[in-house]
This record gives structure tokens, C-alpha cells and sequence, in this order.
């Protein structure tokens, strides 16, 4: 969209129905000041600088007369509407926002700490809010209407988006903006609760002693996060290769290799999917591969994966429970092309899984590990976890947060010697030194 074009949208957006005339008023007051092909030359943040300089200067001139606060709320707003997305454009440089949902012109929510409140903005109509939706797609190459009425991609600026608008959506058109927060440290997430050392320490061995682990956990729990976490614990000298529908994971090693999937274009035409993407990765020599989601048939190429040679990979699924998690990789690995008996699949997940993290958010916004299973099951046996670390929560306090403790049990026998033989410590915390021990002495003997 040109810049002519984009400050004669009539966007004036707010709260309240009066600023809306005098925020139109100033653009068009801006528009006859500036020389477009001059600003059309500038960069971004540039272009801005200059359409406030301009602007504070037409507001001096003209008036109406301001306080400090009020006139830097107006230019803010002026220029918000000409290069922006409007009052949206504020929530998207707050970072205590994670995500911003707009459910139709007159409700706007944010989650902030793991809570959603509704923000005191609104859209002043349905066609303003649809102007927004589709400066937002025009710049991934997308369009929205009545035939193509959903719309999910990624922003050049990283953030996820999903629209949905009428006939499909019976309340108008739905925004969902997902920003994604910087990457944590796993001593970071303990600062936050989410686990604690003696958790760090395990899953530290169990990543550098390439168990495969799956990250499991409900929408919003700290999945991606967590995956994130885990993966700046592989050594820096290994080929990872990540596999994501949206770039989330943001690696701090050297030899990263990053694919993320393509939906079709306004065509239908070109669509390139995770599964497409897990069987390519298997062709560029990996030493792990990191999977964002497995939501599909590519469930099985990763459990192929997993069990053939390509140990220490990575993966989030959606479930509610460890054991929920290992039934929908079997539900997900079935709806392959390939026709697989259920007894085959219940094999090859025995085979390959051999962690599984469950993470839940309660209902104070608090994101925890909430399991550690090992999966201790082999062949064609029934699955058989073993839960070694667990937290557990109590019911929410008077200041509104839930208290809990983390317990620990033994590991299974089998993991202990892999962890040894792999050169990993054994954390006390899970009452299996002992075992290390004896393994050292029959060694010596």
C-alpha cells in the first residue's frame, strides 16, 4: 500500500468516538506537509522520526492546545494509524505481552504473566478492523475474504498470526497475534518455578546422553519454551536440524540448520509440509532433529527417526498427560499415508520414545513441569511409564497463586546404566547413585 494511500485510511481507532475526528483531521494536516516521494526513500524507523517531527510541529502551530501527555498521545496515534496498525501497534512494542486476541471490533485481550485481561480499546467498526487484518496479511503475501476466510502465517517480525472472519466466524473478524518471548535458560525457567535443579540436572543428562525426549503439554503451557531450553544443552559441535510450521526455537549454536513449513499461496499451489520437511532433514546428515509439533502423519517419519540412528531428537506434542501423549503419537503416526497396523506403531514408539515431559499452566498463569516419565516399555508390551520427577500442586492461596513441591523416584535401571555409560552423573535426587557405584566396581573388577 502506498503511503498516500495508507494515511488517507480512515483507521481511527479507540476508545472513545471523539479523538476519532481529530486524529483524521491531523492526517490529512500531515499529508499536505509531507513530501511522499522524499519519505517513501526512508527507512522505517526513519520515516517515523521524521512524521512526528513534522507533526509536533503542525500541532504547535495549530493547536488545539495539549498538555505534554495528551500531545504525545496524539502524534502517537496520528502516526500509529498513517504507518502502523493502530492502537494495536502500541501492544505489539509492549513486551510483557505474549498475545494479543481481538474478537471482533469491540473486544481486545491480552495475556500478560500467563493471565488474559480485556484491554479498554476497541475498533470503531468492523470495517476498520478488516483494514487492519489485511495490512497485517499483505505483508506476508496473503489475502482474506469471503473466499478464503483463514488465514495463519508469520510476520517478517516473527510474531504468529491467525484470522478468521464471517461466514466462518459468527462474532466478526477474529485477530490472534502470537508474539513469541525471548529464549530462557533452564536456570532462568527455575527462577520462574517451572522446575527445579535436581530437574535440571536429569534432563541435562538425558539430553547430552541422547535420550529422545518428548515435550508434551496443553495450547500455552511453555512447550516451544521449554523445547528451546532443552536445546541449548546439545553440544555445540552437532548438526541440528529444526523443523517448525512457525520459526519459534531460536538456537544459540553454531551449526543450525532451520526449515520451517510453507502453506499453499492464493492458489492452493506450493505447499510444503513438516512431514515433507522431516523426510528432507533425513538426507542432510543431522545429528539431532528438533520438531516443533507433530500434529500429523509426520508423527511416524519422526518415530522412524528416533529409532533408527538419529538419537537425542526432540519434539513437542499437544496432550494432557504423559500418557495422553504417548496415545496420540499412535493416533497421529496412523494418519500417515502409509498403512501401519496399530500393534506396528505401538512397536515403534516403545522403540523410539524414551522421555516424556509433561508441562501444565495453572490457574494462576504459573507454567510448571508437571511429570517426568520414562518409558520403560519395550516391543509390542503394554506402555509402561515410569514417573520419576512430579510436581505436586496444592490448591490456590488467599494472594492467588498455587504452591506445590517437586518429588522424585528412583530411575528405572535401565536408564541409570545409560546415563553412566554415556558418562552422565546420576542426580542423587533420583535414588539410583547406588547403582553408578556397582557399575564402577564390577568396571574395576
Amino acid at each position: 500500500m502506498s503511503l498516500r494511500a495508507r494515511i488517507n485510511t480512515p483507521e481511527d481507532h479507540g476508545s472513545r468516538g471523539g479523538d476519532g475526528h481529530l486524529v483524521a483531521s491531523y492526517r490529512a494536516k500531515l499529508l499536505e506537509e509531507i513530501d511522499l516521494a522524499e519519505m517513501s526513500s526512508l527507512a522505517a524507523a526513519e520515516r517515523r522520526a521524521r512524521l512526528e517531527r513534522v507533526l509536533g510541529h503542525i500541532i504547535s502551530r495549530e493547536g488545539p492546545v495539549l498538555s505534554t501527555v495528551e500531545r504525545t498521545q496524539l502524534i502517537r496515534r496520528v502516526v500509529d494509524e498513517a504507518l502502523g496498525l493502530g492502537i494495536l501497534e502500541p501492544l505489539l512494542e509492549d513486551t510483557s505481552v505474549t498475545e494479543i486476541m481481538v474478537n471482533g471490533p469491540d473486544a481486545i485481550f491480552v495475556e500478560r504473566g500467563g493471565r488474559v485481561e480485556q484491554l479498554p480499546l476497541r475498533f470503531v467498526s468492523t470495517d476498520q478492523l478488516m483494514q487492519t487484518i489485511e495490512r497485517i496479511v499483505s505483508t506476508v503475501n496473503r489475502r482474506v475474504d469471503e473466499s478464503n476466510p483463514m488465514v495463519d502465517a508469520r510476520l517478517p517480525s516473527g510474531e504468529r498470526v491467525n484470522v478468521i472472519i464471517p461466514p466462518l466466524s459468527l462474532t466478526g473478524p477474529i485477530l490472534t497475534i502470537r508474539r513469541f518471548p525471548r529464549s530462557f535458560t533452564l536456570q532462568e525457567l527455575i527462577g520462574f518455578g517451572s522446575l527445579d535443579e535436581h530437574m535440571v540436572y536429569l534432563l541435562a543428562g538425558l539430553v547430552q546422553a541422547k535420550f529422545n525426549i518428548i515435550v508434551s503439554g496443553a495450547t500455552g503451557t511453555g512447550k516451544t519454551t521449554l523445547l528451546n531450553s532443552l536445546s541449548g544443552l546439545i553440544p555445540p559441535h552437532e548438526r541440528i536440524i529444526t523443523i517448525e510450521d512457525s520459526a519459534e526455537l531460536q538456537l544459540q549454536q553454531t551449526h543450525v540448520v532451520r526449515l520451517e513449513s510453507r502453506p499453499p499461496n492464493v492458489e492452493g499451489k506450493g505447499q510444503i509440509t513438516i512431514r515433507d520437511l522431516v523426510r528432507n532433514s533425513l538426507r542432510m546428515r543431522p545429528d539431532r532433529i528438533v520438531v516443533g509439533e507433530v500434529r500429523g502423519g509426520e508423527s511416524l517419519d519422526m518415530l522412524q527417526a528416533m529409532s533408527t540412528g538419529h538419537d537425542g531428537s526432540l519434539a513437542t506434542v499437544h496432550a494432557n498427560s504423559a500418557e495422553d501423549a504417548l496415545t496420540r503419537l499412535q493416533t497421529l503416526a496412523s494418519m500417515s499415508d502409509v498403512e501401519v497396523p496399530f500393534v506396528a506403531l505401538h512397536d515403534q514408539i516403545n522403540s523410539a520414545v524414551d522421555v516424556i515431559v509433561q508441562l501444565t499452566r495453572f490457574a494462576d498463569g504459573a507454567r510448571r513441569i508437571t511429570e517426568i516419565a520414562l518409558l520403560d516399555s519395550h516391543g509390542g508390551e503394554p506402555y509402561r511409564l515410569a514417573t520419576v520427577a512430579r510436581f505436586d500442586a496444592r490448591p490456590m492461596t488467599s494472594d492467588g497463586r498455587v504452591h506445590g513441591t517437586f518429588q522424585y523416584f528412583p530411575l528405572p535401571r535401565r536408564t541409570a546404566d545409560r546415563l553412566y555409560m554415556a558418562s552422565q552423573p546420576v542426580p542423587q535426587a533420583f535414588g539410583v547413585a547406588h547403582r553408578a557405584d556397582q557399575l564402577a566396581t564390577r568396571e574395576a573388577r
